[in-house]
């Protein structure tokens, strides 16, 4: 199988050359694309396992003397839905995804659930293309600094936004769903998170935690002393 020059330039922004190029072409296949060759669903999963296991030991590596109440939330943030997607769009994954008419039609190319589970899918294509030393440089190389500084992101946001209002006195931040769109099977959430004085921040996320959690992290970088 030859691939067009578009994946050609995707395999060196990815960092790696596939000898078996149908798994790329399967990862990047959203179950909305019709075609025989399947869709990339049963490598996201195995990506998952696969990213997990290069985290753990790169977070092990990384602190020869962090208790494992400190690791879980490092790790939590390193191999979350958001982060893959963050990953994704830096090497600009959006772009070669292929999708059916329904997701092209709602802005799929953005949507964060999709692009993270392309980017999970990706990574296990590339294990399964040339094994775990190879999708484990990938993954150190693609995901880079975030390893050294994912403590500012372990914090868990709405429990720093909540810490941060009790310290203040005031009343726990209330969380309001303003919005909602897109299909039933891959909504879009804004909402917004409030203090009781006023201050406020909107976001958008494909579950209404994740918006949660956006915007709390949001409002914390509007705050004196938020550190978000």
């Amino acid at each position: 199988m030859k691939l067009s020059s578009e994946l050609k330039a995707f395999e060196a922004r990815l960092g790696h050359e596939f000898r078996r190029p149908e798994l790329l072409i399967r990862a990047l296949t959203h179950s909305s694309f019709s075609t025989a060759a399947g869709d990339n669903q049963r490598l996201e999963f195995l990506g998952d396992r696969v990213l997990g296991l290069v985290m753990s030991e790169a977070l092990l590596m990384a602190d020869k003397r962090a208790a494992e109440g400190q690791l879980a939330p490092r790790f939590n943030a390193l191999v979350r839905k958001e982060t893959c997607a963050d990953v994704a769009r830096e090497i600009d994954l959006g772009a070669v995804l292929r999708l059916g008419r329904s997701e092209m039609m709602t802005g799929g190319r953005r949507k964060q659930a999709l692009l993270g589970d392309a980017m999970e899918a990706l990574i296990a294509a590339i294990y399964r293309d040339a094994g775990f030393e190879a999708a484990k440089t990938v993954v150190l190389k693609l995901w880079g600094k975030r390893i050294d500084h994912v403590e500012d992101d372990a914090r868990d946001p709405k429990t720093a936004l909540q810490e941060w209002a009790q310290a203040r006195g005031l009343k726990p931040p209330v969380y309001a769903e303003i919005g909602r769109e897109g299909p039933d099977h891959a909504p879009v959430f804004t909402i917004d998170a409030r203090l009781e004085t006023g201050e406020h921040a909107v976001s958008s996320a494909p579950s209404k935690r994740a918006a949660e959690q956006a915007a709390a992290r949001s409002l914390l970088a509007l705050l004196p002393g938020g550190n978000a």
